[in-house]
């Protein structure tokens, strides 16, 4: 089961139709936009574990979001967290590109787009989180899980969301020291967030 299968089955046929409601569309649409946020952020989250330091830093932040349950979690929490997440991820800018992209792509609204992502984004990081305590993964075997995630992505979505993300992230290759990094200390989120010192 991909973190996609098990993100739509935490959200639950009620919490399928909220999303379909902030939308502006019908379930079926909602679905496949929750399918396209999921693999931007799972990709994002793989581009950046493709980097050793990268991949430690996540695995350590991955802790923090074991004892969460984002899906009857407070909104307003949820949403700062998902803030957070979205900034080491991908960037404010590049969040807004991504969201830009998605609605135009989906036919719905960018503004939707962007209060969908930050609640998606600790949802991913939770079920994440729970199968890397359950398997026993280390850094490099959390790497090795998100590169089949993304291998698992539908090949058209695969594509649309390899581009978008090598227009946010830069190429297939790890970033290099002193380009911007997803784990930088100096953190740009919201204030008010329950993420720890590198998230």
């Amino acid at each position: 089961m991909t973190l996609n299968d098990e993100l739509l089955a935490g959200l639950g046929a009620p919490g399928l139709e909220q999303i379909a409601g902030m939308l502006g569309t019908d379930q079926l649409t909602a679905r496949h936009v929750i399918e396209a946020v999921s693999a931007t952020i799972v990709g994002g989250l793989a581009r950046n574990a493709a980097h050793p330091d990268g991949a430690d830093a996540l695995r350590g932040a991955l802790d923090d979001h074991m004892d969460a349950d984002p899906f009857n979690g407070d909104v307003a929490s949820l949403t700062r967290d998902g803030h957070s997440i979205l900034g080491h991820v991908l960037g404010a800018q590049g969040t807004e590109q991504a969201a830009t992209t998605l609605a135009r792509l989906a036919g719905v609204g960018s503004s939707a787009i962007m209060k969908l992502m930050p609640l998606i984004a600790p949802m991913i990081m939770s079920l994440l989180a729970n199968r890397a305590t359950e398997r026993g993964m280390d850094a490099a075997t959390l790497a090795d899980d998100l590169d089949g995630e993304q291998a698992a992505v539908p090949a058209e979505l695969g594509d649309l969301v390899d581009g978008l993300l090598g227009d946010i992230l830069g190429g297939n290759v790890p970033r290099q020291p002193g380009a911007f990094s997803p784990y930088r200390t100096e953190r740009e989120v919201t204030p008010g967030s329950t993420s720890n010192a590198d998230w």
